[in-house]
């Protein structure tokens, strides 16, 4: 065969939600991967709701329009990597007898509709066995993942209008622990949360694997908009505030951007109690390695950047929190390079970062 038929074609990365879509181009070097071409453009209001898409028309111009002038090296390929959304993805650890992969395949789609809202025929499944810390047990333990179908081929044709290939598709919270572990290798249970724009996603992790994932309305866009309507300002000028002085004690004007959000934060302390508590309930200790209680809390997303936010989480929660680094499995970038992106600028960029990691060691 000639060598030039054995060449595997390069992959970028989209991430979408309802207000923002993501480009990342990685380039698999011999030290790690190289950032190498990004975009971000907003998703006018109705196109993309709650992780649905309603206009897979207009997505596809806004996909071709962000892929065809990202900053950096110009995408010479069609193959893409996306996301799907956390919020409408069903994830479940379920308990199988031990048996063969090949036994696994026909057997979990049985067993997993006792779990799932839908009807098998109605999504599409994957799913991994999750390797214990104990040899000899009589079971295995296997993550499922499941996405209604309509959902699924919705993204699938808006890039197909765009012209492009959609060769990998992968839910947010995979994307998201892949950036933010090093080298993927993370036993200690952990929460990551992903706070954005419209909602927050928790992911529970331990054991190099998710256990649970669950995503909640509360959003850095509704911090603004209490702000907003709090004030009496427009969006805008409540953003200013809200990035200005997040939850510091400075006072403008008589009155404290962190008692109008307070309440709101409280509420998202409450539903993180929850999700531990849930946890360490659930939790199955012979898949760790050490004390099933969460060790640490790492946030992402954009909502992150709120000013102090770690040390709130952390003094209401009793548990280290602290910021994510997204480019934590990505070279250095050289200062004169205009793709870099600042550290701040990446919490933004998490998920699609975490989806170009992959595509760039994706053999297809």
């Amino acid at each position: 065969m000639l060598k030039f038929l054995n060449l595997k074609p390069e992959i970028f990365a989209v991430d979408i939600n309802d207000l923002a879509l993501r480009v990342v181009k990685l380039k698999k070097k011999r030290k790690g991967f190289r950032l190498v071409s990004f975009k971000e453009v907003e998703i006018k209001t109705g196109i993309v709701k709650e992780g649905v898409i309603q206009d897979k028309e207009a997505l596809a111009k806004i996909i071709k329009s962000a892929t065809s002038t990202v900053v950096g090296e110009k995408l010479n390929t069609k193959y893409v990597i996306i996301s799907l959304p956390e919020e409408k993805s069903f994830s479940q650890v379920i308990r199988m007898p031990n048996m063969t992969d090949e036994e696994l395949v026909s057997a979990v789609p049985f067993e997993a509709e006792n779990y799932i809202p839908l009807t098998i025929d109605k999504v599409y499944l994957d799913f991994q066995t999750i390797n214990p810390h104990k040899n000899g047990l009589d079971h295995l333990d296997l993550l499922i993942n499941v996405m209604p179908k309509p959902i699924v081929d919705s993204y699938v044709s808006s890039f197909k209008i765009a012209g492009l290939v959609p060769c990998i598709l992968e839910i947010e919270s995979h994307a998201i622990v892949r950036a933010l572990v090093k080298n993927q290798e993370n036993t200690l249970p952990t929460i990551f949360i992903d706070f954005g724009q419209t909602k927050t996603s928790f992911i529970i992790f331990s054991g190099n694997y998710i256990r649970f994932t669950s995503s909640i309305t509360i959003s850095s866009q509704q911090l603004t908009n209490t702000i907003s309507n709090d004030l009496g300002i427009s969006f805008k000028a409540a953003e200013e505030l809200k990035t200005k002085y997040g939850l510091t004690k400075s006072v403008e004007k008589k009155y404290s951007i962190a008692d109008i959000i307070n309440p709101i934060l409280h509420d998202l302390v409450v539903q993180i109690k929850k999700y531990i508590s849930f946890y360490q309930g659930h939790g199955s200790h012979e898949y760790f390695s050490s004390d099933s209680k969460i060790q640490k809390i790492i946030l992402c997303g954009g909502g992150s950047n709120l000013k102090g936010l770690p040390n709130f989480l952390a003094e209401e929660l009793k548990i280290s929190v602290e910021i994510g680094n997204p480019l934590i499995n990505i070279l250095p970038q050289k200062r004169s390079a205009p793709q870099i992106i600042s550290q701040q600028k990446a919490l933004s960029f998490t998920t699609v970062l975490g989806l170009a990691l992959r595509g760039a060691s994706e053999e297809i």
